[in-house]
């Protein structure tokens, strides 16, 4: 019997990515990224600023720096008060979106209306040195401030800015330019001391993906990958508004067995509206079950049906009493009689309600789910996911 052929989309597909040209040696791989093809970044570590103007009344300044390449921009932390601030903070601009040829370090001190300029640094792209591991980092130099003319202000800047690769050492803790925000990454360089063998794997792109939510009125996607072999796991940065994601990271794991299995899964950043919806199919599906009475509760136990007719005669007297005191004082005497009974037997109500509740199973029967709650869950998948249906 002949096999059915594969569908193309699915099929084995070869490739021929620039991967490094480490080579193994001896237990070791000689580079952290041999395994995928290397791309290339541009670096801009922002260390520290000194003798920097004061800009408000008590003669100091709120400092934070802008870097800016192009449409993207990265933001370091603000210090309060502080004239002389250290960030030591990294920025990573992929090479395959600068659509830029200047770098623009911006200095501002922080307020709460408008945001004041303080000096800048420019820098042409084509005289940004390049660096490639094993190179030695590249060491930060002073910079003086310049402002919108081009004329030297007060204070200085310390960079280091160059062009290198996702082998650099200042990689994993870097800020992206092409990958969300979601905190610190693993970190993706690092060896473990070899003691039986070390596997290595590297994550590489990712092609064919389908639109997941709208930006700006168009389809657009944001995945990661999460690999796990054995114990560790590992995820790679997130990578926004991209169909052809590509993220070139490499992970080394040290194997005690060679028969355990490595699982790698992508990921589309929906992990939130599918709850949501899911909980709304859910809640639909059992809303047709739900009970129509409260089966706890026992329509006969007020004795509606036996009421006096004084007593209705009380409900529906004015205030103050329109009645002659003999009745007011025979009312008075009932509602001491009722109070009197309740007090004495009204623990020993609640007690054997909820026994009865527990011992007959009926608790389980009280519904799940209500109608607005249900109603909303739909509302919140909407607000997390902009649109769930396809694309046209």
């Amino acid at each position: 019997m002949q096999k059915p052929q594969q569908p193309v989309e699915f099929a084995l597909k070869e490739t021929t990515p620039k991967i490094g040209a480490g080579a193994v040696t001896g237990d070791k791989l000689s580079c952290t990224y041999d395994l995928v093809e290397q791309m290339q970044y541009l670096y801009v570590r922002v260390v520290k600023a000194k003798d920097l103007p004061g800009k408000d009344i008590t003669g100091s300044c709120d400092p934070y720096v802008e870097v800016k390449l192009g449409n993207y921009k990265g933001v370091t932390k603000h210090f309060e008060k502080k004239s002389n601030p250290e960030w030591n903070q990294v920025f990573a601009f992929s090479k395959e979106r600068i659509q830029a040829s200047v770098l623009e370090v911006v200095l501002k001190d922080h307020d709460v209306v408008l945001d004041d300029f303080m000096g800048r640094i420019m820098f042409e792209l084509n005289d940004i040195p390049k660096r490639v591991p094993p190179d030695s980092p590249l060491a930060p130099q002073w910079y003086r401030l310049e402002d919108r003319k081009g004329d030297k202000v007060k204070g200085e800047l310390m960079l280091a800015v160059w062009m290198g690769t996702q082998a650099d050492e200042a990689f994993p803790d870097a800020w992206h330019s092409d990958a969300a925000t979601v905190g610190p990454m693993a970190n993706s360089k690092a060896i473990v001391e070899v003691q039986h063998w070390d596997f290595g794997a590297g994550v590489i792109s990712a092609q064919g993906l389908m639109p997941m939510k709208t930006k700006d009125g168009r389809g657009t996607t944001d995945a990661f990958c999460v690999a796990k072999y054995g114990q560790k796991w590992v995820r790679t940065r997130t990578i926004v508004d991209s169909f052809i994601p590509k993220w070139n990271e490499q992970y080394i794991w040290e194997v005690f067995d060679p028969c355990t299995v490595l699982t790698i899964v992508l990921y589309p950043e929906l992990i939130l509206p599918t709850i949501f919806l899911y909980l709304f199919l859910i809640g639909i599906w059992n809303y047709r079950w739900r009970a129509r009475h409260p089966p706890h509760m026992d329509t006969r136990l007020s004795h509606a049906d036996v009421v006096h007719p004084d007593e209705l005669d009380e409900e529906f007297d004015t205030f103050p009493t329109s009645k002659p005191a003999d009745t007011v004082r025979m009312r008075y005497d009932r509602l001491r009689s009722i109070a009197g009974r309740v007090q004495t037997g009204g623990d020993m109500a609640t007690q054997g309600e909820r026994f009865n509740l527990c011992s007959a199973g009926e608790i389980q029967e009280r519904p799940l789910y209500s109608l607005p709650f249900v109603s909303l869950l739909p509302l919140f998948s909407m607000l997390l996911h902009s649109k769930l249906l396809p694309f046209s």
